[in-house]
């Protein structure tokens, strides 16, 4: 149940990562910065990240890290996490869990608003945050621009969220979440590639090579 609860969490903030673009009654400037972005990844063929995930409360002495990747095309994905590898062909979702050597074989539908999935990435315009510019940093040599993000729900388990853009690439490079309950996500890419050639076999499950897996199909 932990993992599956992980892996939840981290989905939203991967979705949270390259959703929370586009709002009303914000910032001219910060605006201005994530429309840019939001045109430069829409402008790819393919996306693949490489990425640090860290779970942080000091409260509960809780400091978690883990890493992953995942390879998106359009609605469907290939992502690697917590030791679960999830491939989205489009229609279905398999997930693949060697330690307990089984499949789950789901329907996902990419357009219904409370999926969270790393295609979303690629959707840049939702509702229900506020935004402004925030600080300028420099981490690692590089000037990252934050947004921060404010939920205009009052009962939402989200302080804020802050956003981290480099400038230059109009890449996201971080997102930085903050729990009421000062639970801190973060989620930085550590390498960000684009139209790369990809096997045509990428999205496909091929249940050849879990002859001995056990199939729980929940559809």
């Amino acid at each position: 149940m932990k993992r599956i609860t992980k892996m939840k969490t981290f989905l939203l903030s991967l979705t949270l990562c390259f959703t929370l673009l586009g709002f009303s009654q914000n910032d001219a400037k910060a605006k201005a910065l994530l429309d840019q972005v939001s045109s430069k990844v829409k402008s790819y063929d393919n996306i693949a990240l490489d990425f640090k995930y860290v779970l942080q409360n000091t409260a509960e002495n809780i400091n978690q890290e883990t890493r992953g990747d995942v390879v998106m095309e359009g609605d469907k994905y290939i992502l690697n996490i917590l030791g679960i590898t999830r491939i989205f062909d489009g229609k279905t979702l398999y997930s693949i869990n060697p330690e307990d050597e089984e499949v789950t074989i789901s329907e996902e539908n990419p357009e219904d608003e409370a999926s969270i999935t790393p295609s979303k990435m690629l959707s840049f315009y939702t509702h229900g945050y506020t935004y402004k510019m925030d600080a300028e940093k420099n981490i690692k040599g590089r000037k990252i621009q934050f947004v921060k993000l404010i939920p205009m729900d009052s009962n939402s388990e989200i302080k804020h969220v802050l956003l981290g853009i480099d400038p230059q690439t109009k890449h996201i490079y971080n997102l930085i979440e903050v729990g009421q309950n000062s639970t801190q996500t973060t989620l930085t890419v550590t390498s960000f590639k684009t139209n790369q050639t990809l096997s045509k076999s990428l999205f496909t499950f091929d249940k050849n090579k879990y002859k001995n897996y056990y199939i729980n199909k929940l559809n």
